[in-house]
């Protein structure tokens, strides 16, 4: 379906910044696709503020920056944008090494192929 590549961040706290860690690659297969946007359905219709989806990394098959290695607790965080109401959704996931928190920019779900 469709492979993306995108901008990762890591947040090493709460009180502190996020650094880019260079780009993370996944793969959306279609059964994917249909659940980003069934929550994104769900959410226009529900006025919720975000929907998480649990994936398996090895399904994504996940590529990240040497420097980051193994992620786990991988997510799709999916929410829609204020100014449109339109679902957008990026990878949400604990750096295995260390549990600091990475993430991806986001994504509209309406760009899937």
């Amino acid at each position: 379906m469709d492979d993306l590549t995108i901008e990762g961040w890591r947040k090493t706290g709460d009180d502190q910044k996020s650094t880019p860690v260079g780009n993370i690659s996944f793969h959306i297969d279609e059964e994917l696709h249909l659940r980003l946007e069934q929550a994104e359905d769900q959410l226009q219709e529900s006025h919720e503020p975000e929907i998480l989806i649990d994936v398996d990394s090895q399904r994504l098959n996940l590529q990240t920056p040497a420097d980051i290695g193994e992620l786990s607790g991988c997510r799709f965080r999916v929410y829609l944008h204020q100014g449109d109401e339109r679902g957008h959704f990026h990878l949400v996931a604990n750096r295995a090494a260390d549990g600091s928190l990475v993430y991806t920019n986001a994504v509209m779900v309406d760009q899937l192929g």
